[in-house]
Order: structure tokens, then sequence, then C-alpha cells
């Protein structure tokens, strides 16, 4: 599977927030080949603590953030019964990027994949 995108987990935008080098050279590389990173609404709230801050407020700019909507959250929690994971955050993160052909930047390789597997399919991961 070629992948059309990149997703960012909560871990990737905790990351970009600590100025981590790694995380920001990725998004720089993605941003560079014409990508626009998505970030979930979910993830968004998870990470988000008040301002100031400054770094994710700055990555934030160069992504799209995806609501969920009804049809989304059903899918969510057909997923949530099917994987046994039950963060939902998590798994909108894989119904999203699994839709689009992204690959995921995230902390939390176990729910991902977890997901991924519960919707018979596999995605790239990039571990923070």
């Amino acid at each position: 599977m070629t992948q059309a995108g990149i997703t960012y987990d909560t871990g990737a935008l905790i990351a970009a927030e600590r100025s981590d080098r790694l995380m920001w050279s990725l998004h720089r590389a993605a941003v560079t080949r014409g990508l626009v990173p998505t970030v979930p609404a979910g993830v968004l709230s998870e990470a988000w603590r008040g301002g100031p801050q400054h770094q994710l407020s700055r990555l934030l700019q160069g992504c799209e953030i995806e609501d969920l909507d009804e049809a989304a959250a059903r899918r969510v929690g057909v997923l949530v019964a099917k994987s046994g994971v039950t963060d939902t955050v998590d798994l909108a993160v894989v119904d999203g990027a699994v839709r689009r052909g992204d690959v995921v930047v995230t902390s939390n390789r176990s729910h991902i994949e977890q997901g991924a597997a519960a919707m018979r399919t596999t995605l790239a991961i990039h571990d923070m």
C-alpha cells in the first residue's frame, strides 16, 4: 500500500511541543513533500493544555484537523468492540489513517496495531 499522507497521534503532538528534533524533522519532510498532516480532533484535545503552547500551535498551522462526525463515531465504536482497545482517540486515528492510507506517527504502537488488525489491515507506523 502506498501511503497517501500522515496522521499524528497524541504522542506526536506532545513531542512537537517538547521541541523533539525527530518530530520536527518528520513534520518538515512531510510538508516539503506537499503533505498536509492530519490531526484528529480527539488527538488535539488530549494534547492541548491551554496556552501558550507555542510549538504545538506552530505545528498545527500546517495540519488539517479532522472532525469526528456521527458516521466516524459509529465506525470507531464498532472498532472498539472488534479490537478490545477502549481508547477511542487511538481508534479514531486508526479509522482515519486506514481510510486515507496514511502512515501514523504515534507513541502508542500497540493500540494502533490492534485497531488496524481489527480492520484486517496493517498501517505503517513511525514511533515517537
